[in-house]
């Protein structure tokens, strides 16, 4: 009897030491295991990007899984609770705003392309339309909030505080001709606003979603010298990671150049 409770007791400490292992594992046994990578991305244009370069990671035996988000919060949270081993879907200035907001550590792994910003309105065909007390969305968060009055300013109807910059807010306007009424909104909603405000101020990603074509249907758009590169998000330190550098390498091809300038046609433009 005592025998066969240490052979059970054995076997109880073999399984559980099993399920604790740490780490990426292989998709499959074998000396041909697949690394998996798990990339989380809003679905346009970020998905369809990592679409391209799947293949081109197989090769490498490296697996992508891509896990799409609608928002632009839990791509972060999730990549800092390790629930991801790396996201896409943001700007530089926008990550070290969060990361200084939320205590993380997370760092840029390298640049892809640029989504400029535009200005969309179903009600005026020209900004000049817009009358005196029109109500115009932007985008809640710091930076893209900041980035959209920077985008109005350029556009000539408003005018930012000196020195106001990409951390600009509604507060830092100082010159408001048309007396324009700020409707603040999570990025992710601003083009679902465009029924009920006069216009609003879109990024090009939710734009594509809610099927506005940036070259036809935007009055005014950044141009192609945005400093707002989108980028691929890593924790500290996992940069150096082979996978992370694979994807990278991957993603900064004449490949993924060819497909943006291809399918966007300036919508979106290669940020490397």
């Amino acid at each position: 009897m005592k025998k066969l409770l240490l052979i059970l007791t054995a076997l109880v400490f073999a399984v559980a030491a099993a399920g604790c292992g740490g780490g990426s594992k292989p998709a499959s046994g074998g000396s041909n295991a697949k690394t998996v990578l798990k990339v989380g991305a809003t679905p346009v244009p970020h998905a369809e990007i990592l679409e391209i370069v799947k293949p081109m990671l197989a090769k490498q035996d490296i697996e992508l899984k891509i896990i799409e988000f609608s928002d632009y919060v839990q791509p972060n949270m999730a990549l800092n609770d390790k629930e991801l081993d790396a996201n896409f879907f943001q700007h530089e200035p926008y990550l070290l705003n969060f990361c200084a907001e939320h205590k993380l550590q997370l760092k840029n792994a390298g640049g892809v392309h640029v989504e400029p910003m535009g200005i969309y309105s179903k009600k005026v065909k020209k900004l000049e339309e817009l009358k005196s007390g029109a109500q115009i969305a932007i985008p809640n968060d710091p930076t893209n909030g900041g980035r959209s009055l920077l985008l109005l300013e350029k556009a000539g109807i408003l005018k930012l505080k000196d020195g106001a910059g990409v951390k600009a807010t509604v507060q830092d306007i100082v010159s408001n001709p048309k007396n324009l009424v700020f409707k603040e909104v999570e990025a992710a909603q601003v083009p679902r606003t465009l029924d009920d405000v006069d216009a609003a101020v879109i990024n090009t990603n939710f734009a594509m979603q809610a099927s506005l074509t940036p070259t036809k249907d935007a009055m005014f758009m950044e141009d192609k010298t945005s400093p707002y590169v989108n980028i691929v998000a890593v924790r500290n330190g996992d940069e150096n990671r082979p996978e992370i550098k694979a994807l990278m390498k991957a993603l900064q091809s004449k490949e993924v150049k060819d497909f943006i300038d291809d399918k966007y046609k300036g919508a979106i433009v290669a940020g490397f």
